[in-house]
């Protein structure tokens, strides 16, 4: 291939925790320095790296930040490549002020995420994690484990973009009632387009799939979790910040809610002394809902793709800031 001068020996600076050649790989074809900074790096660590970087691949694990200082002192950037759908510790309105675009990788976890929803579900309403943990104490807990049937439920979806969507089809599937409430207008094959409030009230289960921003931050708080109905199950595999965990584990433990099932949280790693950890009510993950082989394959794709893009002079896709409006691949 022969290259641009210009882009030759571009510089990629990696946060998330790939090696040197993989993130060369990422680029292939293209003569690039690659530069992977090793985890517990601090602030200060990174602005430094970042600063003459032409590329940065965005951390996967939301260990560090991109904030308006760390993106004032990026000299040259022609992309941040985030490799994840959620891009919250990244402060898009500066970079785009600054002619920085942004980009997500949009979709590559709608599959694995939708199945953790649905297994999440099966989990509370059949007490699988909660009847596994009686039983290796001893248990022959049957007797209560009274569950309810998917099909039987009507599930509300708080959001339906990529991975909102992919739920509702494998609602469908075990025969569930779905509602849904977006902010864009969307029509969805098979479900009833409501008011939040209407699909608060309504739902057997609420599964948030919402961005993290101030629109939605304490979305799910006390008061909508009062216009839920008694007894009903909420699953979040969107963002930590979306839901009041002290709104949320008040009313577990008063028995208000039936159930919650989380792979996100306020704060991660969930602190050792949360409160989430000892309720029996909840069942809990580690932000693992997209860890998946298959997933983690479509994301170094989606990072590969746009990369070579910028490289080659190309403008990137996926953006979800200002720098640069064009969108492909959503």
């Amino acid at each position: 291939m022969i290259q641009d001068p210009e882009v030759m020996m571009s510089r990629i600076v990696c946060l998330s925790p790939l090696t040197e050649d993989q993130v060369r790989g990422l680029a292939k074809g293209f003569d690039v320095e690659a530069v992977v900074l090793p985890g517990g790096s601090t602030p200060e660590e990174v602005r430094a790296a970042v600063a003459d970087a032409d590329i940065v691949i965005g951390d996967g694990l939301h260990r560090y930040h991109l904030d308006a200082g760390v993106l004032a002192a990026m000299r040259r950037c022609r992309l941040v490549q985030q490799p994840s759908v959620g891009f919250d510790g990244i402060d898009c309105e500066t970079a785009a002020r600054l002619g920085i675009p942004v980009s997500n990788s949009a979709g590559y976890n709608l599959d694995s995420v939708a199945d953790w929803v649905v297994m999440a579900i099966l989990n509370l309403i059949r007490h699988g994690a909660w009847g596994d943990r009686r039983m290796r104490a001893g248990e022959w807990p049957m007797l209560k484990m009274l569950g309810r049937e998917l099909g039987a439920l009507t599930v509300g979806l708080v959001g339906v973009g990529n991975t909102g969507g992919a739920v509702a089809d494998r609602l469908r599937a075990f025969g569930s009632r779905v509602l849904y409430y977006d902010v864009v207008p969307r029509s969805v094959t098979g479900a009833e387009s409501c008011e939040l409030n209407e699909v608060l009230a309504r739902s057997d289960v609420v599964s948030v799939h919402v961005p993290l921003d101030d629109s939605t931050r304490g979305l799910i708080g006390t008061a909508a979790i009062e216009r839920m109905k008694q007894g009903a199950y909420l699953i979040n595999s969107s963002r930590g910040p979306v839901v009041d965990e002290d709104a949320l584990v008040a009313a577990l433990a008063s028995g208000r809610l039936a159930a919650a099932a989380l792979d996100v949280f306020a704060t991660e790693p969930l602190p050792a002394g949360s409160e989430l950890r000892r309720l029996e009510n909840v069942f809990i993950t580690p932000h693992a809902a997209a860890f998946t082989r298959d997933a983690n394959e479509r994301v170094l794709a989606i990072v590969a793709a746009n990369i070579r893009r910028v490289l080659s002079g190309e403008p990137p896709f996926n953006v979800v800031n200002t720098a640069r409006p064009q969108q492909e691949n959503k």
